[in-house]
């Protein structure tokens, strides 16, 4: 097989150590040469692993996607080398590797012949920022654990107001947990302290907060409450770090924002997670293709196989269903036609999917094109496909036993 890249490197990445392998091509009729050297992952011994990468004159530098161990060694060479972060999956598909070859050698191999692809690595701003925007949501999800701690441990106690207020950490909802937890277990003082529309419901709320209430519930009440100010301060505190880190991506910001379903939080996951240069990415469908947010390709013998989603960036996909729930709902838009148009063939789920996938396609225009989101109105499927809609509906009513004649319109 013809060699690719003359002066390359494979690296077999772990937590203490990694293991380095340079392979310098010969000329014709000459054997190529490898040089083999382990090195420990600190980061002197990073800096004296680069030095040994230039003074072999090494271009291209190829690891696998070990866990977190890859990134102080990717971030240490990134800007020296043409560094490639490679699929392990990828690697373990590709025919020929022997037991009793090294794992950076067969890097390098593969590597040197031009086999290898590297994954999509950000820049560093983008990279900081996802960090922050993915703790935040990992703190949010510790939120959603602890009210659900809360709510089970009402039920427990016997307390259903669940059943009768819609937000239980309301103002209203959050004055009676406090009493409950400072002692007043009296329904009708309890019920007191609701405000606003939730006072209509008195009588309700009266046998509602009648239950159980221990002691033991106190605690636990108290404590879970505490840990809810402190998981909403630290949400707050993440937010605004958050806001300071993508102030250079504002523009970009705003119009990801212009696309319906999508607000600031979402827009801020989007930049995080893909970066503003689409340049990484030679289409929309690539796109789609690497966060996962499309079917499944599995044909085989001309017969079409499941057509099940890849797993992908779970951290965009969340964030991007989430808003497709809410684009799915905009009256009169292009995205709530295309779940419609789904819903009625493959279900709600699947629906949701598409318009995510199509929520994703419109990010990559507006990110690569620099424009505002243009809305392109409910009729716009029926537009594409005009001469289809118009042959169902003709069929439809032929078969209920109607003659059809079309005339055009004045």
């Amino acid at each position: 097989m013809e060699r690719q890249v003359e002066r390359c490197c494979g690296l077999d990445v772990h937590r203490d150590t990694v293991a380095a392998c340079v392979r310098i091509g010969g000329g014709p009729g000459q054997r190529t040469q490898q040089h083999v050297q382990t090195f420990r992952t600190t980061a002197g011994d990073l800096v004296v692993l680069r030095d040994w990468l230039a003074a072999h004159e090494v271009t291209h530098v190829a690891m696998e996607s070990t866990g977190v161990y890859w990134k102080p060694v990717y971030y240490a060479l990134e800007s020296d080398f043409t560094c490639l972060l490679v699929n392990a999956a990828h690697i373990k598909q590709l025919p020929g590797r022997k037991t009793d070859v090294k794992d950076c050698a067969w890097i390098a191999q593969l590597l040197e012949h031009g086999l290898l692809r590297g994954s999509f690595v950000p820049p560093a701003p983008i990279r900081e920022l996802r960090d922050l925007t993915r703790y935040r949501k990992a703190v949010i999800q510790d939120r959603t654990r602890v009210v659900n701690r809360l709510h089970k441990t009402l039920e427990d106690a016997g307390i259903k107001l669940a059943s009768v207020a819609s937000d239980v950490l309301g103002i209203s909802g959050r004055a009676m947990l406090e009493a409950l937890v400072q002692g007043t277990t009296d329904p009708a003082l309890l019920a007191e302290l609701a405000r606003g529309r939730l006072r209509g419901k008195l009588p309700a709320l009266r046998q509602a907060l009648a239950g159980r209430f221990r002691g033991h519930h106190a605690f636990l009440i108290g404590q879970l409450l505490a840990h809810l100010d402190y998981l909403d301060e630290a949400i707050g505190i993440l937010s605004g770090q958050v806001e300071t880190v993508i102030a250079p991506f504002a523009d970009a910001l705003t119009r990801l924002d212009s696309i319906p379903g999508i607000n600031q939080r979402t827009a801020e996951v989007i930049i995080a997670e893909i970066g503003v240069d689409m340049s990484a990415f030679p289409s929309a469908g690539h796109l789609a293709s690497w966060a996962a947010l499309c079917p499944g390709n599995h044909e085989s013998a001309g017969k079409h196989k499941s057509g099940k989603m890849r797993k992908g960036n779970r951290w965009l996909r969340t964030a991007l269903i989430e808003a497709a729930a809410g684009a799915s709902r905009v009256k009169n838009s292009a995205l709530q036609a295309r779940f419609r148009r789904v819903l009625r063939h493959r279900g709600p789920k699947k629906a949701v999917v598409a318009v995510a996938h199509a929520l994703l396609r419109a990010a990559y225009h507006v990110l690569a094109d620099h424009a505002i989101y243009r809305e392109l109105g409910a009729d716009y499927y029926d537009r594409q496909h005009g001469q289809r809609v118009t042959r169902r509906a003709i069929q439809l009513l032929e078969r209920q036993g109607y003659r059809v004649t079309l005339e055009p319109a004045a």
